[in-house]
C-alpha cells in the first residue's frame, strides 16, 4: 500500500509546528506513526500536508515535583518503560506499558500520539482516566490544559481544536504506599485489549480503603471510570467477597457490541478484569483479604 501524495514539513519550536496546524488546511500532526502511518498507506485518511514533530525542542522528557510527574508529549513509550521514576512513582504507568505493542513500536511511539488518536482500548488511555491526568495543549491563542475526564469528546475525538498541539501531560501523583495493577484481556498478547482494567488503591492505618480509582478500556467509546465501583470500596477493609461483589457493577456498562466481541462477552469479561485488578492492587496497598464466612 502506498499513501497519498502530501507535503512534509519539519519545523523545530512548539511555536512553528502550532503555526503550521493552524494555517495548513488538512494536516496531521505526526508523532511517533505507529498508528498514523499504517492509516495513511492504507489511505483512511489522506492529508495534504503532515507536519513532523520528532524534532521540534520541548516536546519530550519527564519531569517531577512534589505533587506530579509531567511527561512530555513527544516522549517514547520505551523511555517510560525503562524510567526508573516511572517505575517508582507511577508503577501503573509501568506496568501498563508492557501490554502496549511490541518493542520495536515502543521504540518509536510517543505518550501524547498514543493520546491523541485515544483509541479506547489503549493502554496509556486507560492509564490517563485512572490517575485523573490533566493534558497540555498549545494553540494559536496560547496554552490551556484539558482534564482527561473532559478530554475525550467521542469516539477516537480528542477535545483539541483543528489549531492546537498535545504538548504534554501531567499525572498527580498518588502517596507512597499505595497499590496499583493493570490487565487486560486480548487476542495474543500486543493487541489492543478487548478490555482492560486499571487499578488504584490507598489504605488508611486501619487497613481500610481510604482512596481508589477504576478505569475500563475497550469497553465503550471511551475509557470508562467506574465511581460506582470506587464508592463501593471506600471506608472498607478489602476482602474477597467485597471486591468480587463491588466488581460484579461492571456488568451494568453500555459496552460496545462489534463483529468481533459481543457487548454481554464485554460487560462479564469488565467484571473479570476489574476483579483481578483491585484484589492485585489491594494486596499491593496491604490488605491481606481475611477469607469470609461463605469461603470458609
Amino acid at each position: 500500500m502506498k499513501p497519498s501524495v502530501f507535503t512534509y514539513h519539519d519545523p523545530r519550536t512548539i511555536d512553528d509546528a502550532v503555526g503550521l496546524v493552524g494555517r495548513l488546511e488538512n494536516a496531521r500532526p505526526l508523532a511517533g506513526g505507529q498508528s498514523l502511518m499504517a492509516m495513511i498507506n492504507m489511505r483512511f485518511v489522506q492529508p495534504d500536508h503532515i507536519i513532523d514533530l520528532n524534532r521540534v525542542e520541548g516536546l519530550a522528557g519527564i519531569a517531577e515535583s512534589a505533587e506530579e510527574i509531567s511527561i512530555g508529549a513527544m516522549t517514547r513509550q520505551r523511555e517510560l518503560e525503562f524510567s526508573p521514576l516511572i517505575a517508582a512513582r507511577l508503577p501503573l504507568m509501568s506496568e501498563a506499558l508492557l501490554h502496549v505493542g511490541h518493542r520495536q513500536t515502543r521504540n518509536r511511539g510517543t505518550l501524547g500520539g498514543s493520546l491523541c488518536h485515544l483509541d479506547p482500548a489503549a493502554e496509556m488511555v486507560a492509564v490517563a482516566a485512572a490517575f485523573d491526568a490533566v493534558v497540555q495543549v498549545a494553540g494559536p491563542n496560547g496554552r490551556r490544559e484539558i482534564p482527561f475526564q473532559e478530554f475525550p469528546l467521542g469516539f477516537m475525538m480528542p477535545a483539541i481544536d483543528a489549531d492546537e498541539l498535545v504538548t504534554g501531560v501531567r499525572y498527580p501523583l498518588w502517596p507512597q504506599g499505595h497499590g496499583s495493577a493493570f490487565v487486560e484481556f486480548s487476542r495474543r498478547h500486543g493487541d489492543f485489549a478487548i478490555v482492560s482494567a486499571a487499578a488504584l488503591v490507598m489504605l488508611d492505618g486501619r487497613g481500610q480503603v481510604a482512596r481508589a480509582a477504576l478505569a475500563l478500556g475497550g469497553v465503550g467509546t471511551a475509557p470508562l471510570r467506574m465511581t460506582e465501583v470506587e464508592s463501593m470500596l471506600l471506608g472498607n477493609v478489602p476482602s474477597e467477597a467485597l471486591v468480587r461483589d463491588a466488581a460484579e457493577r461492571c456488568r451494568n456498562i453500555d459496552a460496545l457490541d462489534d463483529a468481533l466481541v459481543t457487548a454481554a462477552y464485554r460487560r462479564s469479561l469488565a467484571a473479570v478484569m476489574a476483579r483481578r485488578a483491585l484484589v492485585a492492587a489491594c494486596t499491593r496497598a496491604g490488605a491481606h483479604f481475611p477469607q469470609t464466612p461463605t469461603q470458609a
